[in-house]
């Protein structure tokens, strides 16, 4: 299973699409309060430019996976607006992905 994180297309997109949606979470819940509330603009400054990079990974890995996972245009679309959802990306990795199990040998 971990290994299918790295050596497959899906798995990489998955793994972008989790990473993604925890620099997400940390940008909003803990980075942002941080600067507006206590001044400390430090955080979103760099999670800001990493969340930026997966962001971008992750529209592009959208694209890149459509036909393997078997997405038309409007599951494309829930997919890339889920990115900018709270949790949505866990939401793809979790509900819209398949799992596929490879057969014991």
């Amino acid at each position: 299973m971990i290994k299918e994180l790295f050596t497959t297309n899906v798995g990489r997109f998955k793994l972008v699409a989790d990473l993604e949606g925890i620099s997400f979470l940390v940008l909003l819940l803990i980075a942002m309060p941080l600067k507006y509330v206590w001044g400390q603009p430090w955080l979103v400054q760099n999670i800001g430019m990493v969340h930026g990079l997966l962001f971008i990974l992750y529209i592009l890995g959208i694209f890149q996976n459509r036909e393997e996972l078997g997405w038309d245009g409007k599951k494309s679309a829930l997919a890339a607006f889920l990115s900018v959802v709270p949790f949505g990306t866990f939401y793809v990795t979790r509900k819209m992905i398949p799992v596929v199990r490879s057969p014991k040998v």
